[in-house]
């Protein structure tokens, strides 16, 4: 026992030490504890069950987020689709649902339990209807497989490269262990899905950008005032904790809560509605949840997305993953093959609509590319980030219409609508990425 309580002992230094060197105080370790062992948990059963990565890739994967990490134990029980990661007696589990995804197995799971996916009918032909690609052009083929090949040599960890010209895939390479058929988590890339079904509410008519009252919690405060535009916007000046530390409101949200939504639904103003931005995954969640609650509730918004989103727009190797409550996350865990991931892209592109299609309104598209009026950063449109409506360029090598889908880990759809092309990478670099550079050479090799 005297041994075991000084590994215990040694094991809470170390983790002390960890956290102060990232600048975290090691009063926060319980809340590290739920934050890494939920975050290790339910990133390994999506890594595992969905883009079918090994035990060792997952944990260097993770590993990439702080050593501290590295402390955490995962074990995988591929019979019950769990992933368990305990850290000092703690623990988290995370299941798998086909066709649901993973969520953390927290509280009361009925709900979730209960959603049964539709099926989407298998598609032929070429893309984007089906996955047929005949289309790769040289020498755009040539210098995205090099391209990829560069980034790796530099340690950037690009897994997927796609380039879409002319409403055709005109190039795509993959990494060692990818494939045209592996989906990719998305990370805040989902934000932009959330705000295509929110548009598809307001094609249909069930729902209006400048609505008010959203929410029976807020009907008796100021938050009232708050309009559908300006959570689209991030601007609803609303005090969500976005930092990545132990216990703020993003960790909580994404990695031990219940109900996502629900940790934003409590936040208090801080400003007035559409004066300032200010990037919050929390407002993307309770866009998610307003659509569930205008359907209906959780299988209605399911069937919502296969059946007008995702089986229209031919993304059939994607999932969105609800949380415990059975809501879907929308600001974070969407997990999609880049060829689907481009045919989002597209869909912008075109102004709402893919393959004869239309998933929302030309008018949403060009209000969704429109600078917010906030008065800090105006380059931020609907879950969509602007190159232009500011006073400088966002990537100063790219044409000023460009707009793009980002996530963390430099997960990047950029949508150029002045060159007919979409391009999509998706990686997991821990630094930044070339955008401007690389993206501007594929645009000029077409």
């Amino acid at each position: 026992m005297k041994i075991l309580a000084a590994v215990i002992v040694a094991v809470i230094a170390v983790l002390a030490g960890l956290l102060t060197l990232a600048g975290v105080s090691p009063l926060s370790l319980p809340a590290s504890i739920e934050t890494g062992t939920g975050m290790s948990a339910k990133l390994a059963c999506s890594a595992r069950h969905l883009s079918g990565l090994d035990a060792e890739q997952i944990r260097e994967d993770l590993a990439s987020y702080g050593p501290a990490l590295e402390a955490v134990s995962i074990d995988y029980d591929d019979r019950r689709g769990e992933a368990r990661a305990s850290l000092l007696g703690f623990s988290a589990t995370a299941r798998h649902r086909p066709g649901l995804g993973c969520a953390l197995d927290i509280g009361d799971t009925g709900a979730l339990d209960a959603l049964r996916v539709p099926e989407l009918a298998p598609a032929e032909g070429p893309w984007p209807r089906g996955d047929e690609v005949t289309t790769l052009r040289e020498p755009l083929q040539s210098r995205a497989a090099a391209m990829l090949a560069e980034d790796n040599a530099a340690g950037l960890e690009t897994r997927a490269l796609l380039v879409v010209m002319d409403g055709a895939v005109a190039a795509e390479a993959y990494a060692p262990g990818f494939a045209p058929d592996t989906p990719l988590l998305g990370w805040s890339m989902g934000k932009t899905l959330t705000s295509v079904l929110i548009g598809h509410l307001a094609y249909t008519g069930r729902l209006d950008p400048e609505e008010r009252a959203l929410f029976d919690a807020w009907s008796a405060d100021d938050r009232r005032d708050i309009r559908v535009e300006d959570l689209l916007q991030m601007s609803s000046g609303l005090d969500f904790d976005e930092t990545y530390a132990p216990g703020s409101d993003a960790t909580h949200m994404l990695f031990a809560a219940h109900s996502a939504s629900e940790v934003a639904l409590g936040s208090v103003p801080a400003y007035p509605p559409g004066t300032h931005f200010a990037y919050s995954s929390g407002t993307t969640n309770l866009l998610m949840r307003l659509f569930a609650e205008r359907l209906g509730g959780p299988q209605a918004a399911l069937d919502t997305l296969y059946r007008d989103v995702l089986g229209p727009l031919g993304m059939r190797h994607t999932i969105v993953e609800p949380d415990p409550s059975g809501i879907f996350v929308g600001s974070s865990y969407v997990y999609a093959t880049a060829r689907d991931w481009a045919r989002l892209g597209l869909l912008l592109v075109n102004g709402g609509e893919l393959d004869g299609r239309r998933i929302v309104s030309e008018d949403w598209v060009r209000r969704a590319r429109q600078p917010n009026r906030s008065a800090n950063d105006p380059r931020y449109g609907y879950q969509l980030w602007l190159n232009g409506g500011g006073s400088e360029r966002r990537w100063a090598g790219l044409p000023d219409d460009a707009f793009a889908m980002l996530g963390n880990r430099q997960q990047i759809v950029m949508m150029v609508p002045s060159r007919d092309a979409v391009i999509v990478r998706l990686g997991w670099s821990d630094g930044s990425y070339p955008v401007s550079d690389n993206f501007a050479a594929l645009l000029d090799a077409r």
